[in-house]
C-alpha cells in the first residue's frame, strides 16, 4: 500500500499466540482510490510497528475499514499474525540495496527529463547520468553478496 495522505493508526486489541502477547494495530491511508487498512501485528517487547499482513481491508471511510478489522475474530487475527510472521522480510541487506538502486533510477530519470523540459544542461546531465550508472554499477555487483544472506 503507497499512500496518499496521512497514515492513521487504531490500536485494535491484543492477541495470545504460543505463550506471547502480540499487538494488533490498523494502519489505514488512502491509495489513491479507496481508504484501505492493513493490520500489524507487534509482540510486547517490541517498540516497532511490527509486522504487516499482506491482506488488505477496503473501505469507503476510516469507520468502516475500522468496522472490518474489528469484525476479525481473535481465530482470524492469530491466522493472519501466523501468515505476517512466515512472510516477514529476511533478507535486508538486499532489500536496502534493491531501495538503494531503485533510488538511482528514479534520479536517472529526474535528470533525464529535467533535460528534456530545459531545466539542466545536456553535458551536466550526461556527466551526472555517468555518475549514476557507475554507481548502479557498484550496487549490481554487490547483489551476489548480499543474496541469501539473512538479517
Amino acid at each position: 500500500m503507497v499512500p496518499f495522505g496521512p497514515v492513521t493508526h487504531t490500536p485494535l486489541t491484543t492477541i495470545h499466540v504460543d505463550g506471547r502477547v502480540v499487538r494488533v494495530t490498523l494502519h489505514t491511508a488512502h491509495d489513491g482510490i479507496e481508504l484501505v487498512g492493513r493490520l500489524f501485528f507487534a509482540e510486547q517487547e517490541w517498540a516497532n510497528n511490527g509486522i504487516p499482513d499482506r491482506g488488505v481491508l477496503p473501505g469507503r471511510s476510516l469507520h468502516d475499514v475500522e468496522l472490518l478489522a474489528r469484525d476479525l475474530r481473535p481465530e482470524e487475527l492469530t491466522q493472519r499474525y501466523r501468515r505476517a510472521n512466515a512472510e516477514k522480510r529476511r533478507f535486508h541487506g538486499l532489500r536496502q540495496l534493491t531501495l538503494e538502486l531503485l533510488s538511482k533510477v528514479r534520479y536517472m530519470n529526474q535528470v533525464a527529463v529535467s533535460v528534456r523540459t530545459g531545466l539542466l544542461d545536456g553535458e551536466a546531465a550526461s556527466q551526472e547520468m555517468d555518475l549514476t550508472e557507475e554507481q548502479m554499477g557498484q550496487l549490481v555487483k554487490q547483489v551476489r553478496h548480499l543474496a541469501g544472506i539473512e538479517g
